[in-house]
């Protein structure tokens, strides 16, 4: 050992011990805690037990919504098994909130009642109340019920003006009349139906209607007022000494004649014969005599029946 004397320890230029301690604690009240270190891991570990606590839900809802699933199968094959006669009984329905309600295509919603092709509510059905198609229905039956009266009210309303009508032409221009009798034979046959036309001036050789007692005779103009009519034996006919070429004729003769021959026609008169003068009953019978120009109802100019002897008349 030296004998070299030590510094003191003032020497180094260190503070005192008392500062230096003073200051260890002053330092070290800076990083207290007032609590375990352990305390900072326990809302981490109340988080890790929610997360659990989650997942065990979501597990336990899927495999109810999987048990669900599988009653709702179940229950539609047992109702495609059972007969038809027996109902098949209906899977309860889950209430949906009007937000999640989803339209169907071709449909329209209001509120939580769907338009279309969506079945009928049954608390509608309970309450008496019809659907939208019930409604449809009617009124497409009111529609073409409405439509068949009127179609049918214009149809019956169109038949009775042209009945009117026809009834003006038949009674006013164009009389329709049904032959009755053979004094007309063979220029007409009983059951003919013919038309005649409205006139004043009748030529020798046409053929008029008349009345007569009631009734419409049919004859053929032979002569005028003023002109002189004979007959002979045979049934020719003579106006003014001229004799008549009647083609119409096929069997001539004298008839029922009680007038004086040869005879002047009267004056306003027409002297008629028929074309079987061997039945015929016209002007040489004074029962009938000369027909005067107000019993005219026309002259024949059409005949309508039988369909094979349509046509005009000669």
């Amino acid at each position: 050992m030296s004998n070299k004397k030590q510094k003191p320890i003032r020497d180094l230029s260190l503070p005192p011990l008392d500062t230096l301690e003073k200051e260890l604690k002053r330092e070290k009240s800076k990083f207290s805690f007032d609590f375990a270190p352990s305390d900072l891991l326990i809302p981490f570990s109340n988080k890790l037990e929610d997360m659990k606590e989650a997942r065990e839900l979501k597990k336990e809802s899927k495999v109810e919504k999987a048990k669900v699933e599988k009653a709702k199968v179940k229950e539609t094959v047992k109702a495609e098994k059972a007969p038809k006669a027996e109902k098949a009984p209906k899977a309860k329905k889950e209430k949906v909130k009007p937000a999640k309600v989803k339209a169907l295509k071709g449909t329209r919603t209001i509120g939580q009642l769907h338009i279309g092709k969506q079945k009928p509510r049954k608390d509608l059905a309970k309450l008496g109340v019809p659907t939208i198609g019930e409604f449809e229905k009617e009124l497409k039956r009111e529609k073409y019920k409405n439509s068949y009266f009127e179609m049918l009210r214009s149809t019956v309303f169109t038949l009775i003006t042209v009945a009117a009508v026809a009834v003006l032409i038949a009674v006013l221009l164009l009389p329709v009349l049904q032959i009755y009798g053979t004094s007309m034979t063979p220029t007409f046959s009983e059951s003919d139906i013919v038309v005649s036309v409205k006139g004043s001036d009748f030529k020798t050789g046409e053929v008029i209607a008349f009345y007569y007692n009631n009734r419409i005779l049919v004859k053929r103009v032979i002569g005028h007022a003023g002109d002189w009519v004979d007959l002979d034996n045979e049934g020719n006919v003579y106006v003014n000494g001229k004799r008549l070429d009647e083609p119409y004729i096929k069997d001539k003769a004298f008839g029922d004649c009680d007038i004086e021959l040869p005879y002047q026609v009267p004056e306003s008169r027409i002297f008629v014969l028929g074309d079987h003068r061997n039945v015929s009953v016209d002007s040489r019978n004074s029962a009938i005599g000369c027909i005067a120009q107000e019993q005219i109802v026309g002259k024949i100019v059409f005949r309508v029946w039988p369909l094979n002897r349509l046509g005009t008349v000669r």
